[in-house]
C-alpha cells in the first residue's frame, strides 16, 4: 500500500472505530510506528482535523465526516456479490434492504468501473433457496426469530429431531427458547439459544421448526455471552465406524458430513470414523450411500440399518 491510500485508510479507520493509538493503527497497515506518526503529520498538515496525544491516541474532531470514496471494479464487485447473498440466504426484510444497497451502489459506479463490476459478476453465481431445496417458510422463520433476537423476546416452536431415516418421522417437542443469535453453516441456517427444557444453550435448524411464535416474556443475555466469539462444547461422544467402496474417495471429500472425523485408506477399503451424539444422526447420510458403504460399529446402528433395509424390501 503506498502512502497515499495509507493515509486515506488511517482516515476511514478513524471515521470507523474512533479513537486510535498509532500501534493500533501500524499493526492494521504492517507498517512501523514512526511511519504513522508521519503520515499523521501529513494529514494534518493537509488540514485533516486529527486530535492525538501520546499514550492516549488519535481521534477525528467530531463533526468531521470523509465523503464517500470510489470503488475500484474488485471491491464494487464485492460489495455487489454480498448484495446478492443476502438477498438470496437473509428474509425478505433484509433482501430488500440488499437491493436497494445494490441499486445504490450501482448508481454512483463510473461507466467504466460498472462495466467491468457487471462482466466479474456476470461470471458468479448464487444458487437461491428455492433451488436447493429451502422454501420460502425458512426465510419467515429467520425474519421472526432475527426480529425475537432483536426485541430480546422469547419464542416457541415444535421441533423435529430430524434423526429418523427414510419412512419414518423425527421425534417432536415443544420448545421454549431465548434466541441468542443465528448462525449459518453449511448452507443451513441454525439458533443459537437457551432452551428451557433442556435448561442449556441448544442449537436449533430452522428447516425442522414448526409453529413458531414470538412470546411477550422478554429475556437478557448472559454476562458474558458474545455471540461472535462463541463456540458449541463438543458433546459428540460416540464412535461411527464405517467401511466405504474405495471408488469413493472423492466423493466422501466433496459430500462429507460433519460428523466424519478421517477417512483411513485400508487394502479392504475407506475406513471413516465419524463421532456423533446418537448413531441415529447418521442414518439418512449412510443409507443414501446405498450398498457402497457398511457399518462396523456400533451393532446398533447395524441393526437399524437392517431395520430400514427391511421396511423397502416389504415397499418394494
Amino acid at each position: 500500500m503506498n502512502k497515499t491510500d495509507r493515509m486515506l485508510a488511517i482516515v476511514l479507520e478513524l471515521q470507523r472505530k474512533g479513537t486510535l493509538r498509532a500501534e493500533d493503527l501500524a499493526a492494521t497497515f504492517e507498517t512501523s510506528t514512526r511511519t504513522i506518526y508521519r503520515d499523521i503529520q501529513a494529514l494534518s498538515e493537509s488540514g485533516v482535523p486529527i486530535l492525538g496525544a501520546p499514550g492516549w491516541g488519535y481521534s477525528l474532531m467530531e463533526g468531521y465526516f470523509l465523503p464517500p470514496v470510489s470503488f475500484t471494479a474488485e471491491e464494487a464487485v464485492a460489495l455487489l456479490v454480498g448484495t446478492d447473498f443476502v438477498e438470496k440466504k437473509f428474509d425478505s426484510a433484509y433482501g430488500q434492504r440488499a437491493r436497494g444497497a445494490r441499486g445504490k451502489i450501482e448508481a454512483i459506479l463510473p461507466d467504466g468501473v460498472r462495466k467491468d463490476a457487471e462482466r466479474a459478476r456476470s461470471a458468479i453465481r448464487l444458487i437461491a433457496d428455492e433451488e436447493t431445496g429451502a422454501g420460502p417458510e425458512e426465510k419467515r422463520r429467520l425474519e421472526a426469530l432475527r426480529g425475537a433476537i432483536l426485541e430480546g423476546r422469547k419464542v416457541r416452536f415444535r421441533y423435529s429431531a430430524g434423526m429418523a431415516g427414510p419412512g419414518g418421522g423425527g421425534r417432536q417437542s415443544v420448545r421454549v427458547v431465548s434466541p441468542y443469535g443465528l448462525v449459518l453453516t453449511q448452507g443451513f441456517w441454525m439458533l443459537v439459544g437457551y432452551c428451557e427444557l433442556r435448561r442449556e444453550i441448544r442449537h436449533f435448524r430452522l428447516s425442522r421448526m414448526d409453529e413458531l411464535t414470538t412470546l411477550e416474556e422478554r429475556f437478557r443475555l448472559p454476562d458474558g455471552f458474545d455471540m461472535q466469539g462463541y463456540a458449541a462444547p463438543d458433546d459428540r461422544n460416540v464412535r461411527v465406524r464405517l467401511l466405504a467402496d474405495p471408488g469413493l474417495a472423492d466423493r466422501l471429500k466433496e459430500k462429507g458430513t460433519f460428523y466424519m472425523e478421517s477417512v483411513e485408506e485400508r487394502e479392504d477399503g475407506l475406513l471413516v470414523t465419524c463421532r456423533v451424539r446418537r448413531p441415529e444422526e447418521l442414518l439418512g447420510w449412510i443409507l443414501g450411500w446405498g450398498a457402497d458403504v457398511v457399518v462396523l460399529e456400533p451393532e446398533s446402528l447395524r441393526e437399524r440399518i437392517r431395520e430400514e433395509i427391511e421396511k423397502w424390501r416389504r415397499r418394494y
